[in-house]
């Protein structure tokens, strides 16, 4: 039998992950529109929701603004917080369990393993492996493949991202957090696709795509069409809450 697993979509690249007994919390970026009330319904996240919450986890890929927040170090005051944080991010003075990786790190506690991997922008990438459960958060790992730059920084692109990613293969994921941004035009999925064709991940998760929802839609169907290996998800709001596995599996 399949661990069982509920995925609530918080913003952008940020998601929440909870199991019988844990708390995972990727790339949290509040950016928290003020007609909104501030619960977890709506994708909000505070130390008081986290104290009625066992074991919580909290990762931060990279230092950019749209994947880390330091609201994070918050939350620390009404409950106790493993931080498990990409090198480039300087640790919180006084904050006991805060662990700063590189890629090519491994961390374990007794929960769960950490295998660091690197990006073909900023800072790391993650897989969790926990109770049979595998999960992989890009943060901004990607095949970033921009229109206006020239072939030969396309190509590097390219390269960068396929070297990267090829240190995963062979490791099975089951739920991939990975960007789809259509900031890249038509090569918005390339990445996703080439993701998945590679490490076949049960369920991918599209992120990176800010309020730009659609994105989400134009991914599931097109991976429907090309009859994907994989379960993927149309995100419409902040607080969308998914379950794994899911019926298709």
């Amino acid at each position: 039998m399949k661990p069982q697993a509920t995925v609530t979509y918080l913003f952008h690249s940020g998601f929440a992950v909870e199991t019988a007994d844990l708390f995972f919390i990727f790339d949290y970026y509040s950016l928290f529109p003020k007609k909104l009330e501030k619960t977890f319904a709506n994708g909000f996240i505070s130390g008081e929701y986290l104290a009625a919450k066992p074991n919580v986890y909290v990762f931060a890929s990279h230092a950019h603004g749209d994947h880390y927040d330091p609201v994070i170090w918050d939350w620390s005051t009404e409950t106790d917080i493993t931080y498990i944080l990409s090198s480039d991010i300087p640790a919180r003075p006084g904050i006991r369990k805060t662990y700063s990786l590189a890629p090519g790190e491994k961390w374990t506690d007794d929960n769960l393993e950490v295998l660091v991997y690197g990006s073909s922008d900023a800072g790391a990438s993650f897989l969790v492996k926990t109770n049979g459960l595998s999960i992989f958060h890009a943060g901004d790992l990607n095949w970033w493949h921009w229109s206006g730059e020239t072939p030969e920084e396309q190509k590097y692109a390219e390269d960068l991202f396929k070297t990267e990613l090829d240190k995963l293969t062979g490791q099975p994921v089951d739920i991939a957090f990975f960007p789809v941004d259509r900031r890249l035009e038509e090569a918005y999925c390339i990445g996703a696709e080439y993701f998945a064709e590679k490490i076949k991940p049960q369920v991918l998760f599209p992120m990176h795509f800010g309020t730009d929802c659609k994105a989400t839609s134009a991914f599931k169907e097109r991976s429907r069409n090309k009859q994907a290996p994989f379960a993927t998800y149309e995100i419409t709001h902040r607080g969308q809450q998914f379950s794994y596995p899911p019926a298709s599996l």
